[in-house]
């Protein structure tokens, strides 16, 4: 095996207590919450009391002030645990930060505390129901008038957004305007004007809140402009998807590494014609592919997770690993079925869950076309 350098005596530790809490107040309750269609209120709480939300955060923000890989173990260990309900990484990891590098002091002081202690879940309204990957097509309006703007609009399959107290809403604040035109706001799902619609019945990621959101003549004072002028929101969204990237990056090899070892224990004890299936050989050869490709991508993912903690990861990078990581996950994932048989089709089997959970990998955040896109600009 080749070790993973850049995880220390610390950070091991950190990952037994997210494995320890994830084993106890989340895994027993999962099953219930993907009826429900939504996690507790309560798990966040208690996540936020032992720091496991945003903790890359400064300490006078209500964070831990850690670095970036004690996000990547609550990432990777949620995945490896099948757990897709959480809603952390996109709260603690890419709405955080938006407000961190980009709000006001009074913005920072205002909601990064809450979100640190779990009392406000978070969500950012990208995709509209017409403008998926293009974000320059968003038709969602924030006009100026006087000392507020005026939010028209509808945004569809967004992550906790049945939950979500604070939403980052992308609008356009020139509609004749491109990307020029973007604006990015921090809008209260309590304000006038602002309906959560249904929540999605998605094929995966069944415990996990995600939803329509409509804004009708919705009233943002000029405060909640994240920025300091308008039209900033597509450098701001272009400035934070590489991060936004490498964490499904991180969340895909986690993913795929739990998929072959329940795949391995499940072959080891299976028997068919009288003998363990790990005994024939396309089920060894198999595995041993797997195996490699993981590695492989695992060591890419580190690499990427390294440039990140060095600010070095471009978009073209991020791009590539978006695409690898996620298309390797789901090939994984189809294989692992496969060699369960007829239990890997089974929804009390967790590769079923995890296979129905990874394939929005390749198409959220970007779909995998535009990275290969991306990364062709790039030549």
């Amino acid at each position: 095996m080749i070790p993973r350098t850049l995880f220390d005596a610390d950070l091991d530790g950190f990952r037994d207590s997210v494995r320890k809490f994830l084993e106890q107040e989340a895994a027993p309750y999962h099953e219930q919450w993907e009826k429900d269609g939504q996690v507790s209120r309560e798990l966040w709480q208690k996540a936020g009391e032992l720091g496991f939300l945003c903790p890359t955060m400064p300490e006078e923000y209500g964070g831990v002030g850690a670095d970036f890989r004690y996000s990547a173990v609550i990432m990777e260990e949620v995945s490896r645990a099948g757990l897709s309900g959480i809603g952390w990484t996109l709260h603690s990891d890419i709405v955080a930060p938006y407000i961190l590098n980009h709000g006001s002091e009074e913005q920072k002081k205002q909601y990064l505390p809450k979100m640190a202690s779990g009392e406000m879940i978070t969500a950012i309204a990208m995709t509209e129901p017409g403008a998926g990957s293009d974000l320059q097509g968003v038709k969602t309006t924030a006009i100026k008038d006087g000392d507020h703007y005026v939010l028209n609009g509808s945004k569809t399959f967004i992550t906790n957004g049945q939950m979500a107290d604070l939403v980052i809403v992308v609008a356009k604040t020139d509609p004749k305007e491109g990307a020029k035109g973007i604006s990015l706001f921090l809008v209260e799902s309590a304000w006038e004007g602002f309906q959560k619609g249904q929540n999605l019945n998605k094929v995966g990621m069944k415990a996990q809140d995600t939803s329509e959101l409509f804004f009708q003549d919705v009233k943002i004072p000029e405060t909640h402009l994240l920025g300091a002028r308008e039209g900033q929101g597509f450098f701001q969204l272009m400035q934070e998807l590489p991060a936004e990237r490498l964490q499904i990056g991180l969340t895909a090899i986690a993913s795929a590494e739990a998929a072959w070892q329940w795949t391995l224990d499940y072959v080891q004890e299976r028997k068919a014609f009288g003998k363990p299936v790990i005994k024939f050989q396309n089920t060894r050869f198999k595995m041993a592919e797997m195996k490699a490709e993981i590695t492989a991508a695992r060591v890419f993912t580190d690499r990427c997770l390294e440039l990140h903690l060095e600010k070095k990861l471009d978009i073209p990078t991020a791009a590539m690993l978006k695409q690898y990581t996620t298309d390797l996950q789901c090939k994984v994932l189809d294989e692992c079925v496969q060699l369960h048989g007829g239990y890997g089709y089974m929804w009390e089997y967790p590769i079923a869950r995890a296979w129905a959970d990874a394939r929005v990998q390749r198409i959220y955040g970007g779909t995998n076309e535009i990275m290969k896109e991306i990364v062709a600009r790039a030549f």
